[in-house]
C-alpha cells in the first residue's frame, strides 16, 4: 500500500492509531504531527503530588517508538484542513494525505471567572508539581476539589481523575499524621457527582467522603473564583488551594476546517469513527463528539478503543472496501486513593463497581508500566 496517512497528536488515541495502522499496513506512510515528540501518561499524574511518582516517570520521548513503526514525524502545530481533507496545514507547513486520523486531544474551557486561581490537575505535568509543590509547603488550610461539564457536550467531562486526587490526597496527610490540620472539601454543579460511572458508583463516592470526612458542596451552578475562594450560586467558601477540573470543547484549529462540529465544539463523528460529511476524515479521543449512550466517557481507554476503529475503517476505505468497524462504548477504570482502589466498569449490558482493595492499586500500578512498555 503506497498511500499517505497523517496521525494528528501524540496521546493514547494517536499512538494506538499508529500502531494498528502499521500492524494492517506494513508499507503504508505515516505522518505523525504533533508539538513535542513525547508521550504523556496522563492517568499516573494523579500520583505525582504525593511524590509516588515523578514527571520524568511519565514523560515517555517517542524516537524509539517512531523509528521501530516508521512514522515521519512533524514537530508542529495544527493550524487548519483543506482541499477536502486532504491537506493539512501546520506551523511547520503543509502536510499531504490520502487519508487522517485527527486525535489531538481537546482543551479545557477556562471561561469561569478567575479560573486562574484553581489549578486544573489535568492540566499535565506542570500543574501537578504545582500541586505537589504547594501541598508541601502547606502546614494546614482548606483544599478544594471540583469538577464540571460543558453544558452543550455532556460527555466532555473529566471527573473520574478529581475524586483520585482527593482520595490520594486525604491518604497521603493521613499517613504523614497532617490531616487534623486541613479541612477537604468536594464541590461541583451535579447533584449527584460521578453519575456517569453508574449508580452504585455514585453511592460509593458519597460514602467515601463521608467515612473521611470529606466536606460536600453539591447540585449548584459556579459562578466563578477568587484568590482564596470557591463561588456558586448556593454559596461561597473560603480555599487555600483549589482543584477544579471545567468542561470541555474542541481545539482552536478545528475552527479552520470545513469539518462539521457539534454544539460543545467537538468534531461530530459517526459510530465508525469517520468525520461527518467528509472524505477519509476520521476522529478518535477526546477531539471528537461520538453517537452513544450518554455516559459515553472521555478517557484513555475509550481513546484507545476508538482509535483501533478508526484506524481500520481508514485502511479499509484506502483499500476500496466499506468501512464497517464500531468501537465498543465502554467505561473501565480504577478510582485510585494512593494506597487502595475501586473498580468501576460499565458497559450498554450494565456495570460493576468493586470496593477498595490494596489490589487494585497494585493493578493500576502494574498496567502502567506495562502500558508503556510499547512506547518507550
Amino acid at each position: 500500500m503506497n498511500n499517505r496517512v497523517t496521525v494528528v497528536g501524540a496521546g493514547f488515541a494517536a499512538l494506538t492509531a499508529v500502531r494498528k495502522l502499521r500492524a494492517l499496513a506494513p508499507d503504508l506512510q505515516i505522518d505523525l504531527v504533533a508539538p513535542k515528540p513525547e508521550f504523556v501518561y496522563y492517568p499516573g499524574t494523579i500520583w505525582i503530588p504525593t511524590g509516588l511518582r515523578k514527571p520524568e516517570d511519565l514523560v515517555i520521548p517517542l524516537d524509539n517508538f517512531f523509528r521501530r513503526q516508521k512514522v515521519s514525524y512533524h514537530q508542529a502545530e495544527a493550524t487548519g484542513l483543506s482541499e477536502d481533507g486532504r491537506t493539512l496545514h501546520t506551523s511547520a507547513g503543509d502536510v499531504p494525505n490520502d487519508g487522517i486520523i485527527i486525535a489531538s486531544g481537546g482543551q479545557f474551557m477556562r471561561k469561569l471567572p478567575g479560573i486562574e486561581h484553581a489549578i486544573i490537575p489535568c492540566g499535565g505535568i506542570p500543574a501537578t508539581t504545582e500541586i505537589r509543590d504547594r501541598l508541601q509547603a502547606m502546614q494546614r488550610g482548606t483544599l478544594a476539589f471540583g469538577f464540571a461539564g460543558n453544558p452543550k457536550e455532556p460527555s466532555a467531562m473529566r471527573g473520574g481523575p478529581v475524586f483520585e486526587f482527593l482520595f490520594g490526597i486525604d491518604t497521603w496527610l493521613r499517613q504523614q499524621g497532617r490531616r487534623g490540620n486541613f479541612k477537604l472539601i468536594f464541590f461541583t454543579p451535579a447533584p449527584k457527582p460521578g453519575a456517569r460511572l453508574g449508580p452504585k458508583a455514585v453511592e460509593g463516592l458519597l460514602k467515601e467522603m463521608a467515612r473521611r470526612e470529606i466536606e460536600t458542596h453539591l447540585g449548584h451552578k459556579m459562578k466563578g473564583f477568587e484568590p482564596n475562594k470557591v463561588i456558586t450560586e448556593g454559596g461561597e467558601f473560603e480555599a487555600d488551594l483549589i482543584l477544579f477540573m471545567p468542561g470541555m470543547t474542541g481545539n482552536k484549529w478545528f475552527e479552520a476546517t470545513p469539518l462539521a462540529r457539534s454544539e460543545g465544539g467537538l468534531l461530530k463523528a459517526d459510530a465508525q469513527c469517520r468525520a461527518e460529511g467528509a472524505e477519509r476524515v476520521y476522529v478518535a479521543g477526546d477531539s471528537g463528539s461520538f453517537p452513544g449512550p450518554e455516559w459515553l466517557p472521555k478517557q484513555a481507554h475509550m481513546a484507545d478503543l476508538q482509535a483501533e476503529a478508526a484506524a481500520q475503517n481508514l485502511i479499509a476505505e484506502l483499500s476500496g472496501k466499506q468501512p464497517e468497524k464500531t468501537f465498543k462504548a465502554e467505561l473501565m477504570c480504577i478510582v485510585d486513593s494512593f494506597d487502595k482502589g475501586m473498580f468501576i466498569s460499565r458497559s450498554e449490558k450494565g456495570g460493576m463497581v468493586l470496593p477498595g482493595t490494596v489490589l487494585f492499586h497494585w493493578a493500576k500500578r502494574a498496567f502502567e508500566r506495562w502500558y508503556l512498555r510499547q512506547y518507550r
